[in-house]
Formats: structure tokens, sequence, C-alpha cells
């Protein structure tokens, strides 16, 4: 079987694949259309999010059986139309969710005590002690919205911590040791936390909006590192004006190209993001929560492990 790697990727899953008897190729600079013309030799493709895989890719695509996606997310294929074509779809959510789990534990922990406003008034020789007095997080309500790979890594590493974790989902019977399973207005009503964990699909796109953020009952603070799509920026701005929103910390931006290589579609900076930025009450990183130096060798070993499942 020919394998086609259109991203790069940690060198054990080509290495690996070689020893199982696959036979790997790397186009890393070709456009798609390009891709798209010679896609017809390859039965494999391992892909992050280059591009987009649509209709008319899969369609040259005539002698594939799966594509591998080096993440958790497979929304830059269309995975309903690669199932017709019988094309197996793998992801690696397993790869990274314990970076996930870390990386917004630290940005609630960093929000909670002002690490980061705090660490730049030092650097301009100011002592601003009671300015910088923090909030605990014991004794508060941590809520979940999605309780897959990432939620449930969350969520553990809040064990050591005196709180209640909930969990909502889509899906019945997923809560477990670490977090109740509750209806959508049941967290709204209990949470002085939100922390979303789910895909980027219709259900989510803009789901934190206006009417969503004035159901909460309590002023909350809001993580995600799941997919920037899910929050309208504007919105999220005008919770922090009020306090609606306590404080942001935002892995992932409405903003981001599709490829989640570069921050914006345009050149012109968005004014909720101008706020965004200004906001001391707001942490920003790029994409990165599942970004480690660990997950970087797991996402590639998970997806080793399961084209050998299958196809060995």
């Amino acid at each position: 079987m020919k394998i086609l790697h259109i991203d790069s990727n940690h060198s054990l899953l080509i290495d690996q694949l070689n020893k199982l008897g696959f036979t790997n190729d790397e186009d890393y600079t070709s456009s798609k259309s390009e891709i798209e013309a010679k896609i017809e030799t390859y039965d494999g493709i391992v892909i992050r999010s280059r591009f987009t895989i649509d209709q008319q890719f899969l369609d040259a695509a005539t002698n594939l059986k799966f594509i591998g996606r080096v993440g958790a997310g497979l929304e830059n294929i269309d995975c309903d139309y690669a199932e017709k074509k019988g094309v197996y779809l793998i992801s690696a959510p397993e790869g990274n969710r314990n970076a996930v789990g870390e990386h917004a534990l630290g940005m609630l922990l960093s929000l909670f005590n002002k690490l980061n406003k705090a660490d730049r008034e030092v650097r301009q020789g100011k002592w601003l002690r009671e300015a910088n007095r923090g909030i605990e997080l014991d004794g508060k309500t941590v809520g979940l919205i999605g309780y897959g790979n990432m939620g449930k890594a969350f969520a553990k590493k809040l064990r050591g911590f005196d709180v209640e974790v909930l969990c909502y989902d889509i899906k019945a019977n997923v809560g477990d040791e670490n977090a109740v399973q509750i209806s959508l207005s049941d967290l709204q009503e209990k949470a002085d936390v939100l922390s979303l964990h789910t895909p980027q699909t219709e259900l989510t796109i803009n789901m934190v909006n206006s009417e969503f953020i004035n159901k909460f009952k309590n002023p909350f603070w809001l993580i995600n590192t799941a997919r920037g799509k899910s929050v309208v920026t504007e919105d999220l701005v005008q919770a922090l004006k009020t306090g609606k929103i306590l404080g942001a910390g935002l892995d992932v931006l409405e903003y981001e190209k599709s490829s989640f290589e570069n921050l914006f579609t345009s050149s012109k900076m968005p004014i909720a993001f101008e706020y965004l930025i200004n906001a001391e009450n707001v942490l920003l990183t790029p994409h990165v929560a599942g970004w480690t130096i660990e997950s970087n060798i797991k996402l590639s070993q998970t997806i080793v492990d399961k084209i050998k499942a299958k196809f060995c």
C-alpha cells in the first residue's frame, strides 16, 4: 500500500510505517490541485490541517482506502462522503488529550491568580500586591461541555482540587467518577467555570453567543481549547465588558484560518480581537493546547497503531 504524507509529523510515523511494509511518499509543498492530479495512485493519506479534503478531492482519489488525521478532529474532511466511498477515517484524540487537559488547567489557574498580568507588571518595576490578589479554584463548580477524550482529560486533572465537576454532552451516559453528567440548563444554573471540549460541527459553530451566555445564572470564567468558531467573539467581548464573563482563556479563535497555521483570514484586525489583546482578564495562546513535545510523539504513534490494527 502506498501512503502520501501531505503534512510533516514526527519521524516515527514514517519510520514505523516503512517497517510495516508500506510505501511512504512525502509532499509538503504541492498545491491541492497538484496533489489531486496524482492522488489516484495512493491507498492512504496522512494529513494534519493543510487543506480540506472535499468531494472533488475524494472523487479523484479512486484507490483511497484510508485518511489518517494527525489530530483530534476531522472537520477538514467531508466525512459523510468519504464513508460513502468506503474510505476509513482515522483520528488521534488519544494522542493529545493529556496535553489539552494540562493546558486548560494552566490557563484557568493563570487567570484566577493573574499570573500573566503580575508578571508583566513586575518586569516594568511595578510591585502591586493588592491589585494582583487572586482567587482559589477550591469550592468552585466547573462545567464541561463535551465529555469525550479532551473533556475527560481535563476532569481528571481537576481531581486534586476541591471542586464540583459537571459535564454536558449530546451523548448519553458518558459521565464517570470524575464528572457528573447533567443537562445543559442545569450546567448553566450551577457553573462558575465553563470549559469547552467540543468538535466543530453544525451544532457547535457560534454555540457560545449572547443568548447562550446570558442563560448562565452566575458570572463565569470561560476556557476554550476546542475550536474557535464555537465562540462568537463579539458576544464574548460584550460579556467581558459587562462582567457576565469574568475572564477568558482562549487557545483558539474564530479568526483562525481553517489550516490552524495562521491567525487571520484577512489582513484587517477585527475590533473585537483588539479588545481581547488588551484585556487583562484574557489569556491567549496560538492553538497549542495539544501541541507538546510528548503529544507530537503520541499523535504519530496513535496513527501508526490504528493503521496497523486495520490493515496489517
